[in-house]
């Protein structure tokens, strides 16, 4: 597996990997909000981040994480690829490289939860509504020291 820093012409790959992970991961995410998400993502979220791709190969991108301010924004993998070991690859990277220290997930999202949980964040407070002001809880994580 191989990291490198994303680029504009890997953000179709990105949004496709993205939907097929977050459809695998989020099931108590309704449609309509998913397809007003995906837009947002590819034209406004990839570019307010710092993006890291895992690579098989130079064009088989399996996962990728985006960082800002010391947060993960986004970790997400190619649903069959998860379990592999990529998010504690590319989680370790965003910890080790972009100084991440942070990550905010959805309540409902237990794998999600217990993979950061895991991997020694802790949660430091919640807030009942996501940043789109819909009603999905966000736990916010903190790396214990």
């Amino acid at each position: 597996m191989r990291l490198r820093t994303a680029n504009v012409a890997d953000y179709p790959r990105l949004i496709e990997l993205w939907e097929a992970s977050v459809r695998a991961t989020h099931d108590f995410l309704a449609e309509q909000d998913l397809q007003a998400l995906k837009p947002l993502i590819l034209n406004q979220y990839f570019d307010a981040v710092c993006l890291t791709v895992a690579c098989r190969d130079e064009d088989d991108i399996v996962g990728f994480v985006g960082v800002a301010d010391a947060n993960v924004e986004m970790l997400f993998i190619a649903p069959d690829c998860r379990g592999q070991g990529v998010g504690t690859l590319l989680l370790k990277h965003a910890i080790d490289q972009q100084g991440a220290t942070a990550v905010d997930v959805n309540e409902q999202n237990h794998a999600a939860l217990s993979f950061y949980r895991a991997r020694g964040f802790g949660i430091g407070g919640r807030s009942p509504l996501d940043g789109q002001g819909k009603p999905y809880p966000l736990l916010h994580l903190q790396l214990n020291a």
